[in-house]
């Protein structure tokens, strides 16, 4: 059961958090920024309002997954930090002296509460509101780009990631007192998984009868997430074996399993809309998606930049035709043709027409092949022979006796020669530099978030992560921003 009113907190303690908790305060600053009840009316209809025992206040489990989403720390780290930061307990509107939860209560929150909730848009669409509200977004162009999340479980046999994880906490220990070996259960020698949990299981119990290695923060980080692992395993959600991941590739020779995250990010870097799926899709076909959303945020979108998987027609048309400029170039099978880099011509987007290596300009261009036809239009660009038969550098680029010298590109549609033309634009070269500024975002969540692994099994788990790690990035982005005009 949960009340229809906010608690007020009378514990005489409650001025510590003025001395401990500065204004500068990162959670200081997000508690004073968000006002966090649109999570109370978006969760309150999973929750018995009049019957019951009283439940942990939504709000307060919900900023426990965004504490877990900033700090990047298991479930039993989180509780365990919570107990003592005071900057935690503030965010969390504890009391000093009060009991916090125990970490199973984040588990079935997730997986009871949040079910059916449209979290990622939801909460994505909060951080664009206050954002336009504290006037930092101020530009009409986003950058698309999408990032790769490899699945928790499968990177490895479910037997490989329990024994890596073993490995992990045995190293801690080493370091700190090699003795411990003595101590320690047999490995196990089978290929049974079950074997191994058994071991696992072993492990765990002999390290926690020793207080001195039990509380070194290293260790104890170890030993959790592998606690937590063997926990994942035993309750068998089939988190050994994540059936929702999929193989990508990240580029010809390499590839990942697991998921995407379809990102859309404003000038200012702030995501404003994101699709999460599993790790086959394609990068372009949720381009429109990620406009469309990020208009539903609350965004005016007049340009989008993105790199060469969204320039496919389909995108082109669609942008055209909502006055939106695409700065994405066209794939250079279109746009010149399959050659090597040495055959290749260059554009003269003045002229309309190619210049060969030597500095000559096509003397006239036609185009063979019907518009609005499946098959590819050609445009041939025709140069004057009698200035290739005393080129200097006629040698592998005109061939003696030839009547003709030629330079085609193939054009799908007048869709793809409109696109081409505006790639040779200076708006075009300078606006598309601005694309490293998503490539960062993605940095950011991985290496400063967790991002780069998920934090458990499954499409669903995936978008309450994307959607907490996206959410924390987003307002920690806007709090520096406001600093800035400060």
């Amino acid at each position: 059961m949960i009340s229809n009113q906010e608690t007020l907190n009378l514990s005489p303690y409650m001025a510590i958090y003025d001395i401990v908790v500065p204004k500068n305060n990162m959670l200081r600053q997000i508690k004073e920024l968000v006002d966090f009840t649109f999570i109370l009316e978006e969760l309150k209809t999973k929750y018995c309002l009049d019957n019951g025992r009283n439940a942990i206040p939504p709000i307060r489990m919900f900023k426990y997954l965004l504490l877990k989403a900033i700090y990047d720390v298991s479930d039993v780290d989180l509780v365990e930090r919570s107990k003592y930061d005071m900057s935690f307990k503030y965010f969390l509107d504890m009391a000093p002296e009060d009991d916090v939860i125990d970490p199973s209560s984040l588990t079935k929150f997730r997986r009871l509460r949040l079910k059916d909730v449209n979290l990622l848009d939801m909460l994505i669409g909060k951080t664009v509101e206050i954002a336009l509200e504290k006037n930092v977004i101020k530009s009409n162009a986003i950058i698309v780009d999408a990032t790769h999340t490899k699945a928790r479980y499968n990177q490895k046999s479910p037997k490989e990631f329990l024994q890596e994880k073993s490995k992990n906490v045995r190293k801690a220990i080493y370091k700190i007192d090699e003795s411990m070996k003595d101590k320690f259960p047999a490995k196990n020698t089978t290929n049974e998984v079950k074997d191994e949990v058994t071991y696992c299981k072993k492990l765990i119990e002999v390290i926690e009868k020793e207080p001195k290695v039990v509380q070194v923060p290293a260790i104890k980080e170890r030993l959790n997430l592998l606690k937590e692992v063997v926990e994942d395993y035993q309750t068998q959600l089939s988190y050994s074996s994540d059936e929702d991941a999929r193989k990508g590739h990240k580029t010809a020779d390499s590839s990942f399993f697991g998921y995407k995250t379809h990102i859309a990010l404003s000038d200012e870097r702030i995501i404003t809309a994101a699709v999460i799926t599993t790790g086959e899709k394609s990068d372009g076909k949720y381009l429109q998606e990620l406009i469309e959303k990020s208009k539903q945020a609350g965004m005016e979108v007049d340009t989008v930049i993105g790199d060469t998987a969204y320039s496919e027609k389909a995108n082109i048309e669609y942008t055209k035709e909502e006055k939106i400029a695409l700065v994405s170039k066209l794939n250079p099978a279109i746009s010149e043709g399959n050659r090597k880099e040495e055959d290749k011509f260059e554009y003269n987007k003045d002229a309309g027409r190619f210049v060969c290596k030597a500095g000559h300009l096509a003397i006239r261009k036609a185009r063979t092949g019907k518009k609005g036809q499946s098959t590819n239009q050609v445009e041939t660009h025709y140069f004057d022979i009698e200035k290739c038969k005393v080129c200097p550098l006629r040698d592998g680029c005109y061939k003696e006796g030839a009547k003709s010298k030629t330079y085609s590109v193939s054009l799908k549609s007048e869709t793809h020669a409109e696109q081409l033309a505006f790639q040779q634009t200076d708006e075009f070269i300078q606006l598309a530099k601005e694309r490293y500024k998503v490539e960062a975002k993605n940095s950011e969540l991985k290496n400063g978030h967790g991002y780069d692994t998920a934090s458990s099994a499954g499409l669903f788990g995936m978008e309450i992560q994307g959607a907490t790690t996206i959410f924390a990035v987003n307002l920690k982005r806007i709090l520096k921003l406001m600093n800035e005009k400060e």
